[in-house]
């Protein structure tokens, strides 16, 4: 048992005739580490860019809050008729009137043949 460990702690599984197997192990554990340490970088840096992507989607909706909220302001009857004294157009003191149009019916087919 003494002697196992001793051997193991000289490192003569890598120098003995058998070796071939062991490095081929090491090599393959290796490279299966370098892979999973790369995998594990770039998710890192998908993480990243998904935490600042999602910050700027926030800045943009609260940017967007505000400017249709400017817009609502702007849009209302009070500010339009406030902008428009300064130009010399008041509001109507008649209230508008809905203007209906009436089509003419169709003339049938038959109607049409005999004017």
């Amino acid at each position: 048992m003494k002697g196992k460990i001793y051997n193991i702690l000289k490192a003569r599984f890598l120098v003995n005739e058998d070796a071939t197997k062991n490095w081929r192990f090491i090599v393959f554990l290796i490279i299966l580490a370098i892979i999973m340490i790369a995998n594990t970088h770039r998710f890192e840096q998908k993480v990243f860019k998904i935490a600042d992507l999602s910050d700027e989607v926030k800045e943009l909706r609260s940017e967007f809050v505000d400017r249709r909220s400017q817009l609502m302001k702007l849009k209302m009857e009070s500010t339009i008729s406030k902008k428009m004294e300064a130009r010399g157009i008041f509001p109507s003191q008649v209230p508008p009137v809905k203007i209906k149009v009436k089509q003419p019916k169709e003339k049938s087919f038959f109607q049409k043949l005999w004017q």
